[in-house]
């Protein structure tokens, strides 16, 4: 994949012990304050990558995550997936997010971050996205956290054995994550700082 799509962001090319944790889908009342304060223990930056109707509903955790040093992404207005529908529905999607992301938090034009839902993305639509201003992040460890199927300690796993310098982590600040992602990121935290790794947001 990272060949195929090798003008996507999949890490950060760096000699310095830092890591890059990005979380999904929110942002999620029930979550998000949760994954910011464990992220505060640590001085921890991180990038959530938020649905635009969840920012829309919930505004002021979005602007709670700028206030907390953290960069937020694109991802898409209603959790689209790429594949499955049209080149101008996709693109009004992430495009009709951006505009609430920008009016509701940021109050300004950025440099758009976005995260393609499932990681689900063409060449077409990357192009068409790049052209837009739009810089495309995806990943180097995958967490799973979503995964009803997978305990705790595999989604641990998963990221302990697979995180190096400069890697890009997923998870996900939603429900359906909670259990692994409550067990599993201050563990990450905990792990990574003892070897003096710093977490940055990209």
């Amino acid at each position: 994949m990272k060949r195929l799509f090798a003008n996507l962001t999949w890490d950060v090319s760096t000699n310095e012990k830092e890591i890059y944790l990005t979380f999904d889908d929110g942002p999620t009342p029930e979550i998000t304050k949760w994954v910011l304060d464990r992220l505060s223990e640590y001085n921890a930056k991180a990038t959530f990558f938020c649905i635009g109707k969840n920012v829309a509903k919930h505004p002021e955790i979005a602007q709670n995550i700028i206030a907390h040093g953290h960069s937020i992404g694109n991802h898409t207005q209603n959790h689209t997936n790429c594949w499955k529908v049209s080149k101008s529905t996709y693109l009004n999607d992430v495009e009709e997010a951006q505009e609430i992301i920008n009016s509701k938090v940021l109050n300004q034009e950025s440099i758009n971050l976005f995260r393609p839902p499932y990681g689900k993305i063409t060449s077409k639509r990357a192009k068409q996205l790049h052209k837009r201003g739009y810089k495309i992040i995806m990943w180097d460890v995958l967490s799973a956290d979503f995964d009803q199927r997978i305990n705790p300690e595999k989604c641990l796993q998963n990221v302990l054995k697979n995180t190096q310098k400069g890697s890009i982590v997923v998870f996900h600040d939603s429900i359906k994550a909670q259990k692994n992602l409550t067990y599993t990121l201050p563990k990450v935290l905990e792990h990574f700082s003892k070897k003096g790794y710093s977490f940055k947001a990209i």
